[in-house]
């Protein structure tokens, strides 16, 4: 069990939709936060509004940038001397529209690919350390059903999505015995600003904001002890207070 109370949080994408959703109720429960994305503009607000709430540190870059994850890890540990909790939210969705695996530009699935699975993998490593010693920690990987689900267009990100669903279950059996759980996390079908973008001109209005999917990675950070587990936000929600 942990407590976000006291703890501290590194969270990519947190500018705005879901990741700035998990970032408020952390906030909320008292954990001090290390925030990125790339909207320096978007980010800089989410720091202003959570730091009358806890302990803000965001710097903004690409988490598929080697250098800025470094930073990212360095600066946080300077400023807080532990990172407990990773959720890995920032996510590449490719072509707008998104386009059928035959007509796919490999050169830009390669860009998402470095930011869906790579850029988890290298922030992953750069916390172990710090939570194996520990003897704690929690690395959240967000998701999606499109790494399950055969969806028409939907391949290339969702190829992604399943590779850092696979890498996720690997590390977690190498982790065995160390404290250290790692969750994937599908917070379902959201209106958000990249699910538009994924299908421009569909009407999503009848889909949930974010603030339903939320709740649930406070609850597996503070509430579950299983090492591993694929979660589904949406179906948790009606157990998870907000």
């Amino acid at each position: 069990m942990m407590e976000l109370r006291g703890r501290v949080a590194l969270i990519t994408g947190a500018s705005k939709g879901l990741g700035l959703e998990i970032a408020r109720l952390y906030a909320r429960k008292g954990a001090r936060l290390i925030l990125t994305a790339r909207g320096g503009d978007l980010l800089a607000s989410a720091a202003r509004e959570l730091d009358g709430l806890t302990d803000v540190l965001a710097l903004g870059g690409d988490v598929a940038d080697a250098d800025h994850a470094e930073r990212l890890v360095r600066e946080g540990l300077a400023r807080f001397g532990t990172i407990d909790v990773l959720v890995n939210n920032a996510s590449a969705l490719g072509p707008s529209p998104l386009p059928e695996l035959k007509d796919y530009p490999t050169d830009t699935l390669a860009d998402v690919f470095a930011v869906n699975v790579v850029a988890p993998l290298r922030l992953t490593q750069l916390v172990l350390p710090g939570m194996v010693a520990a003897g704690a920690g929690v690395i959240l990987n967000v998701t999606s059903d499109a790494g399950v689900v055969a969806y028409p267009t939907w391949g290339g990100y969702g190829a992604t999505k399943a590779a850092l669903e696979h890498l996720s279950k690997v590390l977690a059996a190498e982790l065995e015995g160390t404290n250290v759980r790692v969750y994937v996390v599908d917070p379902g079908d959201m209106n958000t600003e990249m699910h538009r973008q994924a299908e421009p001109g569909v009407d999503l209005s009848h889909l949930p904001g974010p603030e339903l999917s939320g709740p649930a990675f406070a609850h597996l950070a503070e509430a579950e002890t299983a090492p591993f587990g694929r979660f589904e936000a949406q179906m948790m929600a009606t157990a998870v207070p907000a």
